[in-house]
């Protein structure tokens, strides 16, 4: 874990690496203390502690109440138990708002829904890939029962007026689900603040373990497991994983004590980045908003004009550089990042694009490393370097 990585990434939204404090965390559950949290006997009652504390720990990460926290496999389970927990809570409405730029965990679910007989209504997004309130306040209706619109865009770093859309999605009488996969970790994130029903996590974007994650659900909310079971007060069925709790919960601490300083190193490390680009090829664009406090710190979408993004990305991978060309979901897919071309670029504009997304490790060596890679790459000396 100590030892230094033999290659730079800069694919930080796509997953992260399990961090010490976190791995140390974990590993007594797997072989030490190993029961199930449900057995009647000492031993289990260790592990049930261990979940609480972990429970505890994610609560007050979040501004929440412990008994408001589901723990789930990630952000796809959170995501999509929420929303069919949502529907079934409003069996007299039968439309869902979504917004156009939802992750494929949401936006997965149409054509069943769709068969199912639920109206699916899609929320533009601006140009700059954010969702108006206004157009959610356009939209909702007295048929509408979900409303769900991600805190921070996966691909662009946007960031949603999620306040005022909550408020939107209330007033006409709708649940507001959030997926904040994105977003936790990364900016501060209150429920108390949030208007939002539902709000999900990963813990591999946080550096815990993959398979963990995290639904928030308001209390007093009507719940629909997705899996019946005994489990989580019978939210979810099945075995819990203690490990891979206990890291959430460990991940969760640890992440709370990021948010104090790291948000804005990330950024000066994303600015070097997007300045050094922008001075190697001034007629790069960004793909999202300009204004920092519009999006998250550790997130540069940029398009090359003219120039295949899967050309750059390779070349860069071949010098132990990784980027993507958009959400980890969405790997080997040939059309392009539907997030792009729903804030109105062109397909050929689209698969120019390139996502950088940088992690709590990221060095300014390796931005610079990166901009003399991409000067070679794009047949430029050199990039300008940044202060």
């Amino acid at each position: 874990m100590s030892e230094p990585w033999s290659f730079t990434d800069l694919d930080s939204s796509a997953t992260t690496p399990v961090s010490e404090r976190v791995m140390a965390a974990m590993l007594p559950w797997f072989c030490e203390a190993y029961a199930n949290p449900g057995s009647p006997n000492p031993e289990a009652e260790r592990a049930k502690a261990a979940v609480t504390a972990a429970r505890e720990s994610l609560a007050e990460f979040l501004g929440a109440e412990p008994r408001e926290i589901l723990f789930t496999s990630g952000g796809t389970e959170s995501n999509q138990t929420a929303v069919r927990s949502a529907l079934r809570a409003r069996p007299d409405r039968r439309a869902l708002l979504m917004s156009a730029v939802e992750h494929s965990s949401i936006l997965g679910l149409v054509p069943d829904l769709q068969r199912e007989g639920w109206r699916v209504l899609t929320i533009p997004a601006g140009k700059d890939g954010r969702i108006d309130p206004g157009d959610v306040a356009r939209l909702a209706d007295h048929d509408t029962a979900l409303v769900a619109v991600m805190v921070v865009n996966n691909e662009t770093g946007a960031i949603n007026p999620v306040e005022e859309i909550g408020e939107a999605a209330h007033g006409a009488g709708a649940l507001f689900l959030c997926d904040g996969v994105a977003a936790v970790g990364k900016i501060p994130v209150d429920v108390k603040k949030v208007p939002a029903d539902f709000l999900s996590l990963s813990g591999h974007k946080i550096h815990g373990p993959k398979g963990t994650g995290a639904l928030f659900v308001r209390k007093g909310e009507a719940f629909h497991p997705l899996m019946p079971g005994s489990q989580e007060r019978k939210r979810r069925g099945g075995t819990e994983n203690v490990p891979g709790i206990v890291g959430l919960g460990e991940a969760a601490r640890e992440s709370r004590e990021f948010l104090a300083e790291g948000p804005r190193r990330l950024e000066r490390l994303r600015d070097f980045l997007e300045e050094g680009v922008f001075s190697l090829c001034p007629e790069v664009r960004r793909n999202g908003p300009g204004k920092s406090s519009l999006r998250a710190p550790h997130m540069a979408n940029l398009c090359f004009p003219g120039m295949p993004a899967e050309k750059i990305l390779l070349s860069l991978g071949r010098e132990g550089i990784y980027v993507s060309m958009g959400s980890a979901c969405s790997t080997g897919s040939v059309e392009p990042s539907h997030v792009l071309l729903a804030q109105g670029l062109t397909r050929e504009e689209a698969l120019s694009s390139l996502r950088f997304s940088l992690g709590r490790r990221t060095s300014f060596a390796e931005i610079d490393r990166t901009l003399t890679s991409l000067g070679r790459i794009l047949g430029q000396p050199s990039a300008r370097r940044v202060s």
